[in-house]
């Protein structure tokens, strides 16, 4: 769908939707809302609640050395081969009983 072809179905001019698609402007809820259904979609918003977490791990890796970050990135992932090969132990003995 071309850009006139969704405003002049949205109600919009075609300069206003290439402005919101490039991010000069930002639409109103009701604007986008009108601009989704416009192309043949509809828009759920949902409240949920905040997971920070990866907030909270960027943060502190901030913190640390480049060094720090690849040993830190290293032991995540020698504990996670650690933890598939004690589930494949796992499975293989529950296999052979």
């Amino acid at each position: 769908m071309t850009q006139e072809q969704l405003a002049s179905r949205a109600g919009v001019s075609q300069p206003t939707v290439a402005r919101i698609e490039s991010g000069e402007i930002s639409p109103s809820l009701e604007r986008l809302t009108s601009l989704v259904r416009a192309a043949g979609f509809d828009l759920e918003i949902h409240v949920v609640p905040i997971d920070d977490d990866n907030a909270i791990l960027a943060e502190g890796n901030l913190g640390l050395t480049p060094d720090q970050r690849v040993e830190k990135m290293l032991e995540t992932l020698r504990l996670q081969d650690a933890g598939r090969r004690a589930r494949e132990e796992t499975d293989g003995s529950l296999q052979t009983e």
